[in-house]
C-alpha cells in the first residue's frame, strides 16, 4: 500500500513466551494502538519522498527525483515537503487497525481451511494469502484518504488552494459528489493486494534468514526488524508501483476525464509508453526502506511499552 501494509503485531519481535501470550491475549486493543503508532511513524518518516513520488507520477516537468526535490523545495520550502501529510497521519490508526484485522481474518481462514490450531505455524503460502486478504477491507478506508492526499500534494501545480484535508475533501465533493472521494478504489485494490503479498512474503523470508527462526518464535534484534521491514517495503513497491501510477493519475485528474483505471492505462500506453508506469520508482524505493523500518520499530517499541504497563 500507497499508504504501506503493516504486519501482524503478534508476529513482530517477542522476547519471551510470556510476552507472546500477552500479545495474542490482547490483540484487539494492543494491535490497534501499536499498529496506529507504527503507521504514524511510517507516515512521518516517509511522507516527503511520497510527495515527490506523486508529483513525478502526475507531471512530466521533472527530469529526476533530485530535480523534483529541488523544484519542490524552491517552490514551497521545507514545510512544503510535508504537504498533504495530515490526512494519512490522522487516518493511520484506523487504517492500520483494519489491516491488522484483515490479516488476522486471513490467518483464521487459512487455519480453518487446513484445520490448524491457533499455535500452529502458517506456511509461507498461507502467510501470503493472509497478507493479500488484509488489503481488501483496508482499501475501503485507504482509497478516500489517498484521494485527498494526492489532491493536496499536486494542488500547487494544478492551481487549486486548500486549507487542509477537510477543505480538500469538501472541494472534491463539491466538484464530483461524495462518490468522487472513492475515485481510484479499484486501482488502490490492484496496487495493495499484490503489494501486500510481496510485503508479507518478503518480511517472513528475510526475518527467517536473519534469525534462522520462524515468525513469532524467540527474539529478533532491532537491527533485524529494521532490515527485514525496510527490505519488505522495497519488495512491496517493486510490485505495486505500476498500479500506483495509474491510481495517482486517476485520483488527481479533473472530474470526468477518465471513466476508470483501464482508460488511464490505455491513454498512458498510447501517449507515454510503458516506461511511464514506473515513474516515481526512485522516491518510492528511497521512501520504502526508512518508512517501513520506522513502522516496524514503532509497532515493536509501543507493543513492548504496553506489555510493561498492562
Amino acid at each position: 500500500m500507497s499508504t504501506e501494509v503493516p504486519v501482524n503485531t503478534a508476529a513482530v519481535v517477542v522476547s519471551s513466551e510470556k510476552e507472546t501470550k500477552a500479545v495474542s491475549g490482547t490483540s484487539g486493543v494492543k494491535s490497534f494502538l501499536s499498529g496506529g503508532f507504527g503507521g504514524m511513524c511510517l507516515v512521518a518518516a516517509g511522507h516527503p519522498l511520497d510527495l515527490l513520488k506523486v508529483r513525478m507520477q502526475t507531471s512530466t516537468e521533472y527530469k529526476s527525483t533530485l530535480d523534483c526535490f529541488r523544484k519542490t523545495l524552491a517552490e514551497s520550502g521545507v514545510r512544503g515537503m510535508y504537504r498533504g501529510m495530515a490526512a494519512p497521519l490522522v487516518g493511520a490508526t484506523p487504517v492500520f487497525a483494519i489491516c491488522f484485522w484483515g490479516y488476522d481474518m486471513g490467518q483464521k481462514i487459512m487455519r480453518s481451511v487446513y484445520n490448524l490450531s491457533p499455535t500452529d505455524k502458517l506456511s509461507t503460502n498461507q502467510i501470503l494469502f493472509a497478507g493479500g486478504f488484509s488489503a481488501i477491507p483496508t482499501t475501503a478506508v485507504m482509497a478516500p484518504m489517498e484521494r485527498i492526499k494526492c489532491t493536496l500534494q499536486v494542488a500547487s501545480s494544478t492551481g487549486a488552494t486548500y486549507k487542509g484535508p477537510a477543505d480538500a475533501a469538501m472541494g472534491i465533493i463539491r466538484t464530483g459528489g461524495i462518490t468522487s472521494l472513492f475515485k481510484g478504489t479499484c486501482a488502490t485494490l490492484l496496487r495493495d493486494v499484490p503489494g501486500s503479498v510481496a510485503y508479507f512474503g518478503a518480511y517472513e523470508l528475510i526475518k527467517k534468514a536473519l534469525t534462522n527462526q520462524s515468525a513469532g518464535q524467540g527474539s529478533i534484534s532491532p537491527v533485524a526488524i529494521v532490515t527485514a521491514g525496510g527490505l519488505a517495503g522495497m519488495a512491496n513497491w517493486a510490485v505495486a508501483i505500476p498500479p500506483d501510477v495509474l491510481k495517482s493519475r486517476l485520483q488527481t485528474a479533473p472530474e470526468g476525464k477518465y471513466t476508470g483505471v483501464r482508460q488511464v492505462f490505455v491513454e498512458m500506453m498510447r501517449t507515454e509508453g510503458a516506461g511511464a508506469l514506473f515513474r516515481g520508482m526512485g522516491p518510492a524505493m528511497l521512501r520504502a526502506f526508512p518508512a517501513n523500518a520506522a513502522c516496524f520499530l514503532g509497532v515493536e517499541l509501543s507493543l513492548q511499552f504496553m506489555n510493561k504497563i498492562w
